[in-house]
């Protein structure tokens, strides 16, 4: 409802970014059984491009689908570069209902992640641009998020990929999974001191996607990462 997700509207009044009518698709409208779930229910052959779904029981939202990745229906909900204007030391509230720009650089909001992921069983892609700018990919087969009084908890399934595995490490200093989200107001990590008040973002540390210049990965790149991205879809086997 409008007072439980405040940022939830249709597009036409407010959507959890700014986004111009001129921005959306052309031609792009609801079918009869309204909007889609999530990127993966676009129909096929549609290009990327920002799209408007309707998760399950809450009010349309506006979110970045890309369709042109091995699988297509990925939904976006993270972007960074290392040239970003975006702080990203943002609040608790303001990680909750999401902040940026969904062709550039943005977080879709903690509380709008999990709400997708309550839908289907997910799966999770993070992209990661190198300090070469190769592309590599980190695949978890499972992915999801559980509600805000659990601290947005992090769940991952089995890796792949070719990007190394950063979040679901045997090391208790490195490992995310199963790791509450922390803002710098809302410090859950297991650390002694507050992660995301001392590296600039919110995040389940230690990796930091969400920060200011120093995108790191595990081994692959340590603060000198180009860019990152989150995809998530439904898992492939469901």
């Amino acid at each position: 409802s409008p007072l439980k997700y405040p940022c939830l509207r249709v597009l036409h009044q407010t959507a959890p970014f700014p986004v111009s009518p001129s921005a959306l698709l052309l031609g792009y409208s609801p079918s009869q059984e309204g909007w889609p779930k999530d990127c993966s229910e676009v129909s096929a052959g549609s290009p990327s491009g920002i799209y408007i779904i309707q998760p399950t029981g809450l009010q349309p939202i506006v979110v970045y689908c890309e369709m042109n990745v091995t699988g297509r229906g990925w939904m976006v909900i993270q972007r960074n570069r290392q040239s970003t204007e975006i702080t990203w030391a943002e609040s608790w509230s303001t990680y909750k209902y999401g902040f940026g720009k969904l062709h550039t650089k943005y977080w879709l909001g903690t509380e709008y992640i999990h709400q997708i992921s309550r839908q289907k069983l997910y799966q999770v892609r993070f992209v990661i641009w190198d300090a070469a700018n190769n592309t590599k990919f980190a695949d978890y087969n499972l992915f999801s998020l559980e509600d805000e009084s659990h601290g947005y908890r992090l769940r991952l399934g089995t890796y792949s990929g070719l990007a190394g595995d950063a979040m679901t490490t045997n090391s208790a200093s490195t490992v995310h999974d199963n790791m509450k989200f922390s803002a710098k107001d809302l410090n859950q990590d297991t650390y002694s001191g507050n992660c995301a008040s001392s590296y600039g973002g919110g995040w389940w540390y230690s990796v930091r996607l969400n920060v200011k210049g120093a995108i790191t990965w595990g081994s692959l790149c340590n603060g000198n990462c180009k860019a990152s991205a989150i995809f998530i879809k439904p898992a492939s086997y469901c």
